[in-house]
């Protein structure tokens, strides 16, 4: 019986993946606390979610974000000059960041502005994305519609309290 080798490139996928999935992890210890604390006595927009909507909708969302990321990247040799590694990790500093403004340090303001910076970060990403590989930057899309989504309900945070 022969064993085929592993392709090299599979690692490239594994570190993102445990790259998002670090990334959601630490945010999680950042919301968890305060979603049981000084989020529950916020006004909340009357389209904000059940709270056991988030966790699941995330780690999919960042799984596909890993794979994405790895698609595209691929499409570039897997040189750490690529912008669409570089746009990918600038995003992903952007959505990390968001949690600590929001949840952290309650700056709901700040996040809101942060949010769409991100979301225009996204946008560009998915185009590079879509420009090298198009199951990349479909994969990148709900994503960019759930973090659209997310930033309406910052906002409304932002509007009532």
């Amino acid at each position: 019986m022969k064993f085929r080798k592993t392709n090299p490139r599979f690692g490239y996928l594994v570190v993102l993946i445990v790259l998002c999935l670090g990334v959601a992890g630490i945010s999680s210890m950042v919301t968890i606390p305060a979603v049981h604390g000084w989020y529950k006595d916020l006004a909340h927009p009357s389209f904000t979610p059940p709270d056991a909507v988030f966790g699941p909708v995330w780690t999919a969302l960042y799984i596909m974000m890993a794979v994405a990321s790895w698609r595209a990247w691929g499409r570039d040799q897997y040189q750490w000059d690529s912008s669409c590694i570089r746009l990918f990790l600038i995003q992903l500093a952007l959505n990390f960041a968001w949690s600590f403004l929001f949840f952290k340090f309650h700056l709901i303001g700040v996040a809101a502005v942060e949010i769409v910076v991100l979301e225009i970060a996204i946008i560009v990403t998915t185009v590079a994305f879509l420009m090298r590989d198009k199951i990349a930057g479909m994969l990148m899309v709900p994503y960019l519609l759930w973090v659209g989504f997310a930033s309406a309900l910052n906002i409304g945070f932002w509007s009532l309290n």
